[in-house]
């Protein structure tokens, strides 16, 4: 967690006063699979926040919040063993997949068309992804 911690220390992502509540068995039954450590580590120790990694604008979602933004967008009815967990501010959502059995992806996906065929892959985990975007990867290749 120590790279984790420093990128989101580094982009000033605003750490939570007071311990979040822990619904993460919600939204992992939901989901269908248990949510990845380094992203149950940001849930529980920062809040939603809206910034620029690189060159590409982040906001990524409170827990207090990701069912609503789930259920309002039809992410969950429309595509199984994915859940949302932000977006980049130009009509894509940003959300963890589980793709094989314990294997998870962070996608970027278009908000108007909830189809698996148009994921792009933009981390191999959540650390990835903000690893990826401080080295100024940009979301399409």
């Amino acid at each position: 967690m120590k790279k984790l911690e420093e990128i989101l220390r580094k982009y000033n992502f605003p750490k939570r006063l007071k311990q979040a509540p822990t619904i993460f068995k919600e939204i992992e039954n939901i989901a269908g699979f248990q949510l990845p450590d380094d992203y149950k580590y940001y849930l529980i120790n920062y809040m939603e926040h809206d910034v620029f990694i690189g060159p590409q604008f982040l906001r990524l979602w409170d827990i207090d919040n990701i069912m609503e933004h789930n259920n309002g967008y039809g992410i969950i009815d429309n595509l199984p063993y994915t859940i949302g967990i932000g977006s980049n501010g130009g009509g894509e959502f940003i959300a963890i997949e589980l793709y094989e059995k314990n294997s998870f992806r962070i996608i970027l996906s278009p908000f108007i068309d909830l189809d698996k065929q148009y994921h792009i892959e933009i981390g191999e985990s959540f650390t990835d992804m903000l690893t990826r975007l401080e080295n100024n990867a940009p979301w399409f290749k």
